[in-house]
C-alpha cells in the first residue's frame, strides 16, 4: 500500500483510541476521512470538531458516497464483529480493508520507530517518550492509547523522521512492526480468548523482539523471561533508579545509565510502576543520541495521561483519582501508589470489570487485589466486544471479594452511592465506559463541596 495513491480514508470503529489517532493522521496529511462508531463519545465529538464525519448507524446508506468510489481504504478494528454490514459491504466489493495494526506498520516502516511493548504501562511510557522527543526538539509522529496531557492529543505530528507507537499484544497486532528500538515493560498473563495460555502469550512477545531491525535495541524490565538491555529498580539493572525519596507528592532519584549516574531527577506521577515506565522512555529515548541530563530534566516536566492515575480532586480533606487499570496486576500498582501518596485515608474503590474473558480467567485475582482497598463499589461487567459467558457475572467476583465493606451497584445509583461514602480517597478503575462518569462524579463532588 502507498499512502500517496489513497484519496479517501474510511474508519470502521473510528471511535477506538488508537483508531482515532490513525484517522487524526490521514485527516492531517489531507486525506478525506469519515468513519463508523457504535456510539458517540468524547472521542468522536473531537473527530468531528476537525471536520471528520462519524456516524453511529451499522447502515451502508448512510455513508458518504465519496467513501463508496475506489480509492478508498477501509481501516478496521478487530473489536467490530464480521458481521458488521459496512464490513461486509466493503469487502463484498473489492475495497482494500486492513487492520488498524496493519495500517500503522506501513506509516511507521521508513521512520527511526520506537515501539512500547507490554502487557501494562504501554500508554504512560509511549506519552513519556514523545513529552521526551518533544523537549529535545526532534521530529516525531506519535500515535498513543491514551490522551496524553502534554500534547491533549493521541496524536502528535512533529516530523516524520521518528515515530512514537504502542506495540499492541491483542490480537498479535504488534507484529505489523518492525521497530528500531522497542521496549517491553510486562508480560502478564492476559487475552487468553486470543492466546489460550501465557505461554503462547510469551512466545508472541518473542516473535516481535525478532522483529527489531538489524542494529537496533530490546529494553526489557528486570526479572521478564527475555534477552535485553534491561531497566529497573534498586535491582542492579543495565538503567536502575536508586536512592528514593518522596518530596510533597514527587518522587527524586539517582537514575543510573550504563555509563553515568544522574543525581536528584525529579518524576511527578505517583506510583513505582511509573517510575519503570518514566525509566523505560529514558532508555529508548536516548537511543536517538538525546542528552541523557537533558532527558532526565524533561521528566520533571512530564503532565500524565488522561485516566492514568489522574487526579480529578486534590484537597486536603479529599482527593479523587481515575485510573484505566483493568488486569488485577493494574489494580495493584494503582492500591500501591495511593497507599504510599496518601497513607492515612480510608480508600472507596469504584471497579468496573472489563470482558467476561478477562473476568473469567482472573476472577480470584480480581478479588484479591479488590480486597485491599477499604471499600469496594462494584459495577457491572463492560461487555465490550463479548457476549455474556454462563455464570461470569459481577456478583460472582462480589462473592469472592474477601473485604466485607463491598457492594454491587448500579451506574444509574453511582453518585447516589458514592454521597453516601465517608472516604479520604475515591478511586474509580477500570477500561469500559465508566471514564464517561467521571467528569459526573467530579462535577456533583465538587459541587457538594
Amino acid at each position: 500500500m502507498n499512502v500517496k495513491d489513497i484519496h479517501s480514508v474510511y474508519f470502521i470503529g473510528i471511535g477506538g483510541i488508537g483508531m482515532s489517532a490513525l484517522a487524526r493522521y490521514f485527516h492531517f496529511i489531507g486525506k478525506d476521512v469519515a468513519g463508523y462508531d457504535r456510539t458517540s463519545t468524547p472521542i468522536t465529538d473531537g473527530l468531528v470538531e476537525k471536520g471528520i464525519p462519524v456516524h453511529f448507524e451499522d447502515n451502508v446508506e448512510v455513508i458518504p458516497e465519496n467513501f463508496k468510489q475506489k480509492g478508498t481504504l477501509v481501516v478496521y478494528t478487530p473489536a467490530v464483529p464480521k458481521s458488521h454490514s459496512e464490513l461486509q459491504f466493503y469487502k463484498n466489493n473489492g475495497f482494500e480493508i486492513k487492520k488498524r495494526s496493519e495500517v500503522l506498520g506501513i506509516i511507521t516502516k521508513d521512520t527511526f520507530c520506537l515501539a512500547v511493548a507490554g502487557t501494562h504501562g504501554k500508554t504512560t511510557t509511549s506519552c513519556i517518550l514523545a513529552h521526551l522527543l518533544r523537549e529535545c526538539g526532534l521530529p516525531f509522529t506519535a500515535f498513543l492509547g491514551g490522551v496524553s496531557e502534554d500534547f491533549d492529543s493521541n496524536f502528535v505530528l512533529d516530523g516524520t523522521e521518528y515515530s512514537v507507537v504502542e506495540a499492541d499484544e491483542f490480537d498479535r497486532s504488534f507484529l505489523q512492526l518492525f521497530p528500531n528500538v522497542a521496549c517491553i515493560t510486562s508480560m502478564d498473563a492476559d487475552h487468553l480468548d486470543i492466546y489460550g495460555t501465557k505461554e503462547q502469550l510469551e512466545d508472541s512477545f518473542r516473535t516481535f523482539a525478532g522483529q527489531i531491525k538489524t542494529g537496533g535495541r530490546l529494553f526489557v524490565r528486570q526479572g521478564l523471561p527475555m534477552e535485553g538491555t534491561t531497566y529497573g529498580i534498586e535491582d542492579g539493572s543495565d538503567y536502575c533508579i536508586e536512592n528514593i525519596r518522596t518530596e510533597q507528592g514527587s518522587y527524586l532519584f539517582s537514575l543510573l545509565t550504563p555509563s553515568e549516574v544522574i543525581e536528584n531527577v525529579t518524576f511527578n506521577k505517583p506510583g513505582r510502576h511509573n517510575l519503570l515506565n518514566a525509566l523505560a522512555a529514558f532508555a529508548m529515548a536516548a537511543q536517538t543520541g538525546c542528552s541523557p541530563q537533558q532527558l532526565a530534566k524533561a521528566l520533571e516536566s512530564f503532565k500524565g495521561v488522561q485516566r492514568r492515575f489522574s487526579y480529578q480532586i486534590k484537597e486536603k480533606d479529599f482527593v479523587f483519582i481515575d485510573d484505566y487499570a483493568h488486569h488485577p496486576t493494574e489494580i495493584d500498582a494503582v492500591h500501591q501508589a495511593i497507599r504510599e501518596m496518601h497513607p492515612e485515608e480510608k480508600v472507596t474503590a469504584i471497579f468496573q470489570p472489563h470482558l467476561f474473558s478477562r473476568t473469567k480467567d482472573f476472577v480470584d485475582d480480581f478479588a484479591a487485589s479488590l480486597s485491599q482497598f477499604d471499600e469496594i463499589l462494584l459495577l457491572d461487567i463492560y461487555p465490550a466486544r463479548e457476549e455474556p459467558l454462563p455464570g461470569v457475572t459481577s456478583n460472582w467476583l462480589l462473592e469472592k471479594i474477601a473485604n466485607p465493606n463491598k457492594k454491587l451497584i448500579s451506574k444509574s445509583n453511582l453518585i447516589h452511592e458514592i454521597k453516601k461514602c465517608k472516604t479520604g480517597v475515591l478511586v474509580t478503575i477500570g477500561a469500559g465506559d465508566i471514564g464517561l462518569e467521571v467528569p459526573k462524579i467530579k462535577k456533583e463532588l465538587a459541587y457538594a463541596s
